[in-house]
């Protein structure tokens, strides 16, 4: 397939995707598709599974994939009207629950002290991405900024196990949320927000979006599958969006990945959805080792940002 029948393969999909689609690779921002993502397809989906209490699965955290947290953090990116009622009741009653002693947003019993660097992290992407009060998150960006490692990065496991390194798995979380956070118009400690964004950019380079900053080989051919949704987890693709998102420009510690994003791709111009993370979902928007309208969506719009970016 040529571009423009990979974009019309595309907008064959959910109107999630068609929204993304005419916005990141056409340059249409058509509010009217973003209008109907909470009204039709996955969007609605979601919704239908909201409980009568507000909730999804049996709390915040629980069970993994289709409880309260997961499914708000599915729903921030179909990039629905960032003004939906439903969503941001939801949020509100989370908030309503009671921070941890830290400021975060505590997980259970084990994080009333400690909250969880990474989920504070998604915690303030999909808030802010809903017009959360920005007096409600500024605690959360507290706790997160308390967090921040000597090597410019986060781990949720210092809290836990004593961790010496940033993870990659945390540190994109917190990126998405600070970037997020800075996006939606919020003043709050914009300088810290703005040197902990920086630091934690440059933690991801260091190690080249994948590989040892010490000895060059990968850290987890994990990070090379193309999945979605990502969750906490950790890869290239989902690195690149988020610099591509951020308007970085390019860096030629982006070349290995880039590479490899590349040559994924399908004889047919299309990229396969890899892997899928184990768990209970809601439902499956698509299947594992077959071509992915998300990894396609996401690897071409990366891929448009940053051939333009290399261009002299």
């Amino acid at each position: 397939m040529n571009e423009n029948q990979i974009i019309t393969w595309l907008l064959k999909g959910d109107i999630a995707l068609q929204y993304q689609v005419h916005r990141d690779l056409l340059g249409d921002d058509r509010k009217d598709l973003q209008h109907c993502i909470a009204l039709t397809g996955w969007g609605k989906q979601f919704l239908s599974k909201r409980k009568p209490n507000g909730h999804w699965g049996d709390r915040f955290y629980q069970p993994k994939w289709i409880s309260t947290h997961y499914t708000l953090l599915d729903l921030r990116n179909l990039n629905p009207d960032p003004d939906n009622e439903t969503i941001k009741e939801t949020i509100e009653l989370v908030l309503d629950m009671g921070k941890a002693e830290d400021g975060g947003i505590p997980l259970g019993p084990s994080t009333v002290k400690h909250s969880d660097v990474c989920v504070n992290g998604m915690f303030l992407n999909y808030a802010s991405y809903f017009n959360t009060a920005e007096k409600r998150l500024c605690s959360i960006v507290d706790s997160i900024l308390n967090e921040r490692m000597p090597d410019g990065g986060f781990n949720c496991r210092t809290t836990r196990s004593g961790a010496k390194h940033s993870s990659l798995h945390s540190t994109i979380s917190v990126l998405e949320g600070l970037y997020e956070f800075r996006k939606s118009g919020y003043s709050y400690r914009l300088d810290d927000i703005l040197n902990a964004k920086e630091s934690a950019e440059e933690f991801i380079l260091l190690h080249r979006l994948f590989l040892s900053d010490r000895t060059g080989e990968i850290i987890n051919k994990d990070f090379l599958k193309l999945s979605y949704p990502s969750r906490w987890r950790y890869d290239i693709l989902r690195a690149l969006n988020y610099f591509q998102y951020a308007g970085k420009k390019w860096d030629d510690r982006m070349k290995e990945a880039f590479g490899v994003i590349q040559k994924k791709r399908n004889k047919n111009g299309t990229w396969n959805m890899q892997a899928a993370h184990p768990g209970q979902v809601h439902f499956i928007m698509e299947k594992a080792g077959k071509p992915s309208r998300w990894s396609t969506l996401r690897a071409m719009r990366a891929i448009k940002h940053f051939e333009t970016e290399k261009q002299p």
